[in-house]
């Protein structure tokens, strides 16, 4: 994902220097280029030669180092950064860069850069609910800068309160919001479905299937790094839910319409990836159903058809994309799919086929449009996110340019 990036990692004095060591190296595996500055207080922490054997660059403290003078290094590795973190960012660092103090290389780097730059506070509770502290945050976020917000948890000092550093996981997410991929989608409202719906028998059974929602949650993410405003409806799942995406949980199919119907207006893509219960149980039992000898059966009435609702309504300017999973007949059945629920794409998978189906990490899709029938290989469900919504993407501009259907 980050192949031809450069990222700087600026680390200060603190005892959560340790975590950028895994960001550093994975941040290498996704193919950046990196680059570690630390303040002389960091170097006690950390030693320099982790990172340098980490990232394969050598790791700068010294302003003044000889190795790197006559680079004015500084301003060289400023020039060709696409992102910088600091993290962990001081009390003492955050103040000299919200006033423009650049006394050493993380400074005087930082002080330099034009692309975006996030600070991780990481320091005791009471310092960092100090208000001068708090008016230093507010000063650099008034300059562009991002601040990641700390964890709440067990501190250095003994104590438990804001001031943690988040996670390695949490400070990657970030960057690759900043830098992950292009911003094709930015300006633009994407809602997604995803997962499974529960359909209650009783308070203790419900009815089901195997949807895991890991098609949709990659929809949502992946959306989410190219730029689109994301809201996720999603029914119960076992998923970290992606950040930086609105996330509306929903259990029933009811309730899933009616989450999909308060906010579907003002959407611009809408992607119905989730597995929605065609029947529910006529009557939901207030008591648990008591085994009984003999057979017993349960009466099913229909659910509202929510990517059919959608198509009745479709704004012109909106794109919709319904979801079908199929066991045999994929493409007539996905094509007929395609024209009674009037949805623009259907994104078709056949559960028979060996890493298609539900739970898997990779799934082959067949975008079915007007326009005829793109068979997407075997892929990562990320990948078949990011070709789908690029399919997508084009639909739109093609509408909303008065041109109609393309080829996908």
């Amino acid at each position: 994902m980050l192949k031809g990036k450069t990222v700087v990692l600026g680390v200060s004095g603190s005892i959560a220097a340790y975590k950028i060591a895994g960001l550093a190296s994975s941040l290498v595996k996704l193919g950046a280029d990196v680059h570690v500055i630390m303040t002389k207080n960091a170097t006690n922490f950390i030693h320099p030669t982790t990172f340098e054997t980490l990232t394969g660059n050598k790791c700068m403290v010294d302003t003044f180092d000889r190795n790197f003078q006559f680079h004015i290094s500084h301003v060289s590795l400023a020039s060709r950064a696409d992102v910088m973190l600091v993290a962990p960012a001081s009390a003492n660092v955050i103040g000299k860069m919200a006033f423009g103090i650049a006394d050493d290389m993380l400074t005087t780097t930082a002080m330099a850069m034009t692309c975006p730059v996030l600070i991780s506070p990481a320091m005791n509770v009471n310092m960092f609910h100090n208000p001068i502290l708090q008016d230093n945050l507010k000063r650099l976020e008034s300059y562009g800068r991002i601040i990641i917000p700390p964890d709440n948890g067990y501190l250095a000092c003994g104590v438990t309160g804001d001031g943690k550093m988040p996670s390695e996981e949490v400070l990657l997410d970030y960057i690759l919001r900043e830098i992950g991929c292009e911003k094709d989608l930015k300006g633009k409202k994407v809602l997604v479905t995803a997962g499974p719906t529960r359909e209650a028998l009783d308070p203790v059974r419900f009815l089901t299937n195997h949807s895991t929602g890991k098609m949709g949650y990659a929809i949502a993410r992946q959306a989410m790094l190219r730029g689109a405003e994301v809201t996720l409806v999603s029914g119960p799942v076992g998923l970290v839910p992606p950040r930086f995406v609105k996330v509306v949980p929903v259990v029933s199919a009811g309730e899933m319409y009616q989450a999909v119907t308060e906010c579907w207006e003002d959407q611009d893509i809408i992607i119905k990836a989730a597995a929605v219960a065609d029947y529910c149980p006529a009557q939901v039992r207030d008591e648990k159903i008591k085994k009984k000898d003999g057979d017993l059966s349960i009466e099913l009435k229909r659910t509202t058809d929510i990517l059919g609702w959608l198509g009745a309504h479709k704004k012109e300017h909106q794109v919709l994309c319904g979801f079908s999973m199929e066991t045999e007949n994929v493409e007539e059945n996905s094509k007929a799919k395609l024209e009674k629920k009037k949805a623009d794409m259907i994104a078709a998978n056949c559960l028979k086929e060996a890493g298609a189906g539900f739970g898997t990490e990779t799934n082959h899709l067949l975008l079915i449009s007007d326009a005829g029938i793109h068979d997407l290989p075997m892929m990562t469900k990320a990948e078949a996110a990011d070709e789908l919504l690029s399919a997508l993407n084009l639909l739109l501009k093609k509408k909303n340019s008065g041109k109609g259907g393309t080829e996908i």
